[in-house]
């Protein structure tokens, strides 16, 4: 297997999650012995995490959203992987938060985010919608 352009998309966390369990339930051999066990602890992983209860209506609404606050791609990404729920987290996650967003902003975006760590009905999304796909956004 031969990496063409590493940069070509990113994956949320909920995406990985998606593509693994589509994997383990198909019916193809990959052919790689450890490949199962691999993919058994990633999942086991992931559902411990708030991608366990998100969707792709979900991630999609929060990116849009997030559009308004002019962040970059990584920082959405580390939003939605795992969603603030304090300013705190906020800060640590956007690079000079605290020049670049207001505190009205920041009760706005811990707002966006509660949304995306409740309980979504099942993904009305397209399964495999990749977050570049989404949202537009350039690598910054």
């Amino acid at each position: 297997m031969e990496i063409v352009n590493p940069n070509a998309a990113i994956l949320t966390n909920y995406e990985v999650m998606t593509a693994l369990k589509d994997m383990k339930n198909s019916k193809k051999k990959y052919g790689l012995r450890n490949l199962a066990t691999i993919t058994y602890e990633t999942v086991q992983y992931l559902e411990d995490t708030p991608c366990k209860e998100q969707s792709t209506a979900g991630i999609i609404d929060f990116l849009q959203a997030m559009k308004e606050f002019n962040l970059t791609k990584n920082e959405c990404l580390m939003m939605v992987n795992d969603p603030p729920s304090s300013p705190l987290h906020i800060q640590l996650m956007i690079e000079d938060s605290d020049e670049r967003l207001t505190e009205e902003q920041v009760t706005r975006i811990l707002e966006q985010t509660a949304k995306l760590r409740t309980p979504a009905t099942p993904a009305a999304g397209t399964p495999g919608t990749t977050t570049t796909e989404t949202t537009g956004q350039a690598d910054s």
